[in-house]
């Protein structure tokens, strides 16, 4: 059964019972705000529906303020996409034009905590408050939804992954509101350790650690004893080219090709400078309250359904700061992450048993080099990626027909996804998530007249066939670790004895904070949960999807 959420005249809230097709079940119940929670826990406690709101982030944070979760939901925001740009409902009615469902203008996500508050939902301005669609729209748009599934050439597979999509969007909220253990005093000894003590942030100008001045004067005076301001590319770039060091761009890979004495001092500033700007003094007091890290998870924020993160950088934690990620006394981290995932769901993905045999160990690579390159990991890594990323020239081009040879169906799929693309084509990952279409760019590019015309669509076209080449592989592996997420969570929830709760997720890992006691029990979870993705996705395969465990008090340990 599914109970739609949707906002109400007066600060009211009404909750809609709707069956399989999305037709009303019973009468819609109007519930103040402030009873929220205590109507969402009762329906939950009795029959565990699947609740449709626009968006999950709108609904979700409040009620886990008020100590209420859910079991499932349907994310109408999520699914939209998904099913407006899916090769597998192009026969069906559902619109194309995507139109995303209208976001509230508020910086804050609605509901967001203030702790200044009584209740979450007390003191909230009612007649100022951006309302969200109406519930006939949003029950409209949950039929069209559902008939497009049951009308698509697979409504199994998209039923999964709109599933899998909005768990996701539940998780997402869930790790927000519990945050990431974080040790302020540990991330500011790093600092300290690292950059020098914290300059005066009342001083007029730029104040850079002690460290960072100390580095920048010695990189001015081995570039003339000018000075200028490292921190501007235009500015440093006039710098070095003053002083004969003639390069394109300020990246230290570009950097580290000249021998000049001064590009020592320089990229040991820039790697300084990102910490300090990037995870340094300012960001640990905007995102680490009462210990624990806040981020907003922006779910399927990435094309091919990977997560991205909305401010405080979450999903690249650099390493230097992870040693600040810390458990809590009489707890432990668990950071558990898929061992080369996406070469697995390649091999599961073409059905190439002579790969199979090599996925078998827990290291792919040294199966396949086994097999085809005389025991060199090196050469079959490089060869394998090489196929699933397009870089087919230098040692990837050479290595590409021995690969071809020993793994036919494997780099037959991506080859053929990547002259796919090259034409124009959508592909789609497993569970039916497609690429978007070229641009209308691109297709005028394809009707080029001249020479020089035909060059540049050639090469667009080469772009665009490495962008599908990896997208079919990459969707899959995002599809393969939300349905890992998923069945980890549900795994937590069935056992709220543990005292486990998921903290973090960066697309093939996931962390967990659980009690020293419930250590086994928490890695047996995380095992089971990869083996029931796996399966859910491909069915009985005879491929390994491995997880190496590591059980730590601080990040830092963990890699």
């Amino acid at each position: 059964m599914y109970i739609l959420l949707a906002d109400s005249e007066g600060g009211k809230v009404t909750l809609t019972p709707l069956d399989a097709r999305g037709e009303a079940q019973a009468e819609t119940n109007l519930v103040d705000r402030t009873n929220l929670p205590e109507a969402v826990r009762d329906r939950e406690s009795r029959n565990s529906p699947r609740w449709v709101w626009d968006r999950a982030q709108n609904w979700y944070p409040a009620l886990l303020e008020a100590k209420v979760s859910v079991e499932r939901c349907h994310d109408l925001a999520l699914c939209r996409p998904i099913l407006a740009g899916s090769e597998l409902t192009l026969e069906t009615d559902y619109p194309r034009d995507f139109v995303p469902i209208e976001e509230p203008l508020d910086t804050a996500p609605r509901g967001f905590f203030n702790p200044n508050q009584q209740s979450l939902f007390d003191d909230l301005d009612q007649a100022s408050r951006k309302r969200g669609p109406e519930s006939t729209e949003l029950i409209a748009e949950l039929r069209a939804q559902l008939e497009a599934v049951s009308q698509s050439k697979n409504p199994q597979r998209l039923q999964l992954l709109l599933a899998a999509e909005s768990a996701g969007a539940l998780i997402a909220a869930e790790m927000q509101h519990s945050g990431v253990p974080w040790r302020t005093d540990l991330h500011e000894k790093l600092l300290e350790e690292t950059l020098g003590p914290r300059p005066d942030s009342s001083a007029l100008g730029i104040q850079r650690p002690a460290k960072m001045e100390a580095l920048l004067a010695e990189l001015r005076e081995k570039l003339g004893g000018n000075p200028f301001n490292p921190d501007s590319p235009q500015e440093l770039m006039r710098a070095l080219h003053r002083a004969g060091i003639e390069v394109k761009t300020t990246r230290s890979w570009e950097l580290q090709q000249s021998k000049h004495p001064a590009i020592a001092p320089l990229l040991a500033y820039k790697k300084l400078s990102r910490l300090f700007s990037a995870n340094g003094w300012s960001w640990l007091e905007q995102w680490v309250k009462d210990g624990r890290f806040r981020p907003e998870y922006v779910v399927g924020g990435v094309v091919s359904g990977r997560w991205a993160s909305r401010g405080g950088g979450a999903l690249q934690i650099p390493k230097q700061v992870r040693g600040a990620v810390h458990a809590d006394p009489g707890y432990k981290l668990i950071v558990a992450d898929a061992a080369q995932l996406e070469p697995r769901v390649l091999t599961a993905l073409a059905q190439d048993s002579k790969m199979a045999e090599a996925a078998q160990d827990h290291d792919l690579y040294a199966g396949i080099a086994a097999q085809g390159f005389g025991g060199d990991r090196a050469k079959a890594k490089i060869a394998l990626l090489g196929a699933m990323y397009g870089a087919t020239t230098g040692e990837s081009g050479r290595l590409m027909p021995q690969l071809a040879r020993t793994y036919p169906q494997a780099v037959g799929l991506v080859e053929a996804a990547a002259r796919a693309g090259e034409r124009g084509e959508i592909v789609t990952t497993k569970l039916g998530r497609s690429c978007p279409p070229p641009s209308e760019r691109w297709l005028q590019a394809q009707r080029s007249t001249t020479e020089q015309e035909q060059r540049w669509a050639d090469n667009l076209a080469r772009s665009r066939g490495r962008f599908t080449r990896n997208f079919v592989v990459q969707g899959t592996a995002a599809e393969w670790a939300s349905c890992w997420l998923a069945e980890l969570r549900r795994g937590l929830r069935a056992r709220p004895g543990l005292g486990a709760e998921l903290v973090f997720f960066l697309h093939d890992e996931v962390m967990v904070h659980s009690p020293e006691s419930s250590v086994e029990q928490v890695n047996e979870l995380i095992e089971g949960a990869a083996n029931s993705a796996a399966e859910l996705i491909f069915g009985k395969v005879p491929i390994n999807f491995p997880v190496s465990i590591a059980v730590v008090d601080h990040y830092d340990q963990a890699k």
